[in-house]
Parts: structure tokens; sequence; C-alpha cells
């Protein structure tokens, strides 16, 4: 197996990686770090959990280490610029670049929002060899004249397409267009849309591309359940998870921010004491958050995906899935925070109805199936997978319900009941029902002559002026041609104009 000392690290750095325990590279540091040694652009392919922060951090590092730049630099000058989407991120890469260059004179900084910014100006004062920052809080830095960007000899982008997904490639595109033109770029994604691909041809030259396959397989000792359950009902079902004595320290995935904090609203209610962090929260607000949840203070912590990067908390004994993620490879990085270490955890999703395509995805990529289980924990059922043709199948074998179709008149006390006529809800004559006193007298609509027309498939072909309501059924189904002959009486009556009354002997209403 190959060792890192093979990949003609300087002694500083290999010295680092022997004391952090690292000693064989990964796949994707494997193949991205001699590219970029050799200071070539590159484009890698690569989840989260792959090791891609040392794939850039270490070749970025060694050229620091061998190049030194000058004794005193300039101010607000950066030598080596990492972007990241969120603070997180940005965070747990600036970690691992100062446990990679612990031996190293190397001067490093962090940019990112949440936090007041005068500090950050104050460390960029005498110019940096390292700044890792959120593309929004970079610019500000720009604007107030306290970063300079005109000499970054190595630009990373990171989670390229989490920043497309959360609105900052055109802030990227104006950084790319600060930088020097001979500059060496590195891109990692997870996936490589359209809009990510034309960023990369632009911004690089002749760039080498690597990838890894993404991460498929769960860890053995994660116990993986999934509680089949209505979308209403999720919150109950969520207190009685968490209410279970297992529980020791739970992380609990949504979908978005705002359902986060419903989330926590409803678990204090029911005497859970939670906490929620996504994009909405200040950084000293995150802090205290993730403080409290190490501490084990607050037992349960809520987040979403992109504010659960760079969280690195020990202990985790359940992860719950409030909400199915949408991307497979996804659930495979939640879940994994829980079994770290050789501990044993709990992974349970809920899931709804309208989840049931999720799961199936995720039990594609995993391979094998998850068990159904009640508000218990209790193992009811193997997940049956969900196909398609077999939704369809039962769909088509399903009752199909009708609604009647309501009559241009209001229906009064005494109407006529409706009627089924040939498979297919029809409304009541429209008769008007007088009171006894009146002379109990009711007038019938005359039916109006058939249709000549064919009738288009589940609607009856109408004349004379249009109708202000729409017949139709639940199922949509063609109606058949006893249906359409009941309806019949339902079409409209023209009104006779005065002459043809007066001609007709009828009186004038």
């Amino acid at each position: 197996m190959t060792e890192f000392s093979t990949l003609g690290l300087a002694a500083p750095i290999l010295r680092a990686l022997a004391e952090a325990n690292h000693t064989h590279p990964t796949p994707i540091q494997l193949q991205a770090v001699p590219p970029v040694l050799a200071g070539r652009d590159l484009v890698g392919i690569a989840q989260t959990g792959t090791g891609k922060t040392a794939a850039f951090a270490l070749p970025i590092l060694n050229r620091l280490a061998t190049h030194p730049g000058p004794a005193r630099p300039d101010k607000g000058t950066v030598r080596a610029l990492i972007l990241a989407p969120t603070r997180e991120l940005a965070g747990q890469i600036l970690d691992s670049v100062k446990i990679y260059g612990r031996h190293l004179r190397l001067k490093t900084a962090l940019a990112i929002g949440g936090v007041s910014i005068n500090p950050q100006i104050k460390a960029l004062a005498h110019g940096v060899d390292v700044l890792v920052a959120t593309p929004g809080r970079l610019m500000d830095l720009h604007n107030q004249r306290a970063v300079r960007l005109d000499r970054v000899e190595v630009l990373v982008l990171d989670e390229a397409d989490q920043m497309l997904d959360m609105g900052f490639i055109q802030t990227v595109r104006r950084i790319v267009g600060l930088l020097p033109a001979h500059r060496q770029s590195l891109l990692f994604s997870a996936t490589m849309p359209k809009e990510i691909e034309s960023l990369a041809a632009k911004m690089m030259r002749e760039p080498v591309q690597v990838a890894v396959n993404p991460v498929a397989k769960t860890a053995d000792r994660i116990d993986q359940r999934v509680l089949f359950v209505d979308k209403a009902a999720k919150t109950a079902a969520l207190v009685d998870v968490l209410s279970l004595e297992s529980v020791d320290r739970a992380l609990v995935f949504a979908r978005t921010k705002h359902g986060a904090d419903r989330i926590v609203r409803a678990l204090d209610k029911a005497g859970l004491p939670a906490a929620a962090i996504h994009g909405n929260k200040s950084q000293n607000q995150r802090e205290r958050v993730l403080a409290a949840f190490r501490s084990g203070s607050v037992r349960t912590l809520v987040a979403t995906d992109i504010a659960a990067r760079g969280i690195d908390v020990a202990g985790i004994s359940h992860v719950v899935n409030f909400d199915l993620p949408n991307v497979p490879e996804s659930y495979v990085h939640r879940i994994g925070r829980t079994a770290r270490a050789g501990a044993a955890g709990v992974a349970i999703s809920l899931c709804d109805a309208e989840e049931r395509p999720y799961l199936k995805a995720i039990e594609n990529l995993i391979r094998c199936s998850i068990p159904t289980v009640d508000k218990r924990g209790e193992v009811v059922a193997r997940a049956e997978p969900f196909r398609r043709d077999a939704a369809a199948a039962a769909d088509a074998s399903a009752p199909t319900r009708t609604k009647p179709v309501r009559s241009r008149s209001k229906r009064r006390p005494g109407s006529a009941e409706g009627r089924q006529a040939g498979g297919v809800a029809v409304a009541p004559a429209k008769t008007e029902q007088r009171p006894a006193g009146k002379a109990g007298r009711e007038r019938v609509a005359a039916p109006s002559a058939p249709a000549a027309a064919a009738p288009r498939a589940g609607r009856p072909a109408q004349q004379g002026a249009p109708t202000r309501g729409k017949s139709r059924s639940a199922s949509r189904e063609p109606a058949s041609e006893a249906g359409f002959a009941s309806m019949a009486f339902m079409r409209p009556v023209r009104r006779p104009r005065p002459d043809e009354r007066a001609s007709a002997g009828r009186p004038t209403r």
C-alpha cells in the first residue's frame, strides 16, 4: 500500500501527518497530490468524507514551504486562497491546514460571515500565506480594501456544487476575475453541473481530472431502521423516538432552516431540550449550540445538510432523518455521524408516502433493504422496495372515487338526490321546488337536443351557450355512452326571445 512518504512531500509535512496517524493516502489523495505538486490545474470529483481536504491542502503547503514568500509581505496580500460554501466547512478546512502545517512557519486566516469583520481585517493587515474564506465575506473584505487578491498563487474552490446551490456562483465569478491570470486553480465538487463545468473551463488551463466513486457503504456498526409515518404525524413520531432511554445524543436532519426551527419548538414543548444549527444562525450562536451539544446539556441537535458540514462531535448515539434526503449519497454522510471510533450507532428515518422514491434510491445505493420499525424502535418487518410498476398497479386496482357534478342552480331542501348513470356521477335535474302555499308547482328544465359531435374523452360534447361549470370525474376516465346520455339534461337551456315567448303563449317572467 502506498504511503505518504512516496508522494514527494516535504519532511515537516510528513512529520505532521505521522503525528496525526495519517500514513496511507486515500484514493482521491493518491490521484490528486502528484499533479498538484507538479503545478497542474485540477478538477476533482469527490464526496465529503473521501479525504479531499488533504488532497489539496498537502500540495499547497508543500509549495508554500519550498517556495517561501517575501519576508515582509504587503498589506492584505494572500498567497493561497481557499473558498468554501459554509462557515463550518471553512473552519474545518483551516483546522486541517493548521494540523498539516504545524511545523511550517506559515500565517493563516479565516474570513467568514456571522462574526465581526474587524478581527479579520486585523489578521490580514500584514498579509497571510493561506486564507480560508466564504465568498460573501471575502467580497466584503475586498470592498473595504482589507484584502488584495492580485498576488494569489493558488486558488481552491471546495464544494463548488454547494456554492452553486446556495447562490454564490456569481460572487465566485467576480472573485476569479480579481485574481491574476497566471495562477494554479483547483476545483473540487461532488457533482458536475453545467454551470460548474462552464466555470472550470473559463478559470483553468488544461486541468487534470480525477474522480473517486461516491461513498456507498455504510458502517456495519450502524443499526439502520425506517419508520413509515404520515407526514402530519412526523413530529409526534420524532418525540416518541427521542423519548427512548437509549438515546444519549441525537442528531436530527431537516430539509429546511424553518423546518429545523419548527422541530426544535415542538421538542421543547414536549420536554425534550433541543437546539438548531443552520444558515440563519450567527457564528456565535452556532458555537454556543455546538458547545452545548458536545457537553451534553442539549441532547438533540437539529441541522440542515449544509450547516452540518464541518460538524465533528463524538458520542452521537442516534441519527434521525426527519426528512429523507433527495440525494442518496447524503444519507450515507448523514448516518456516518454516528458509530465512530469503534462505537455502535442507530440511524432512524421517518418516511412518508411522498418520500418512498427517496428510500428506494437510498436502498439501491447501499444495496440493502432497511428494516421497518414501530415507534418504539422494534423491528416489525423488512422494508419493501418501492417499485413504480407496483405502485401503478395498486393505483389501477384501487376503487375510483367520483364527485357529483354541481348544477348551475343552488340545491334547495327537498331537491332530488344525485344519481349514478353509466358509472358517471351526475347531478339531479334542474328542479325548483316551490312551497305548498305557492301552488306547489315545480318546474323542470327541458333537456336540449342531443349532441351531434362525438364527445371527447371524459367530457360530453356541448351545444348552445357555454356552460358555467365543467363536468369532471375524479378518475379522469372516459365516460360511457349511457353516462353521456344521462348527462344531456345538464346542458344549459337557451332562453327564448320575447317574441318567441309570445308566439308560444308562455307568460313572460
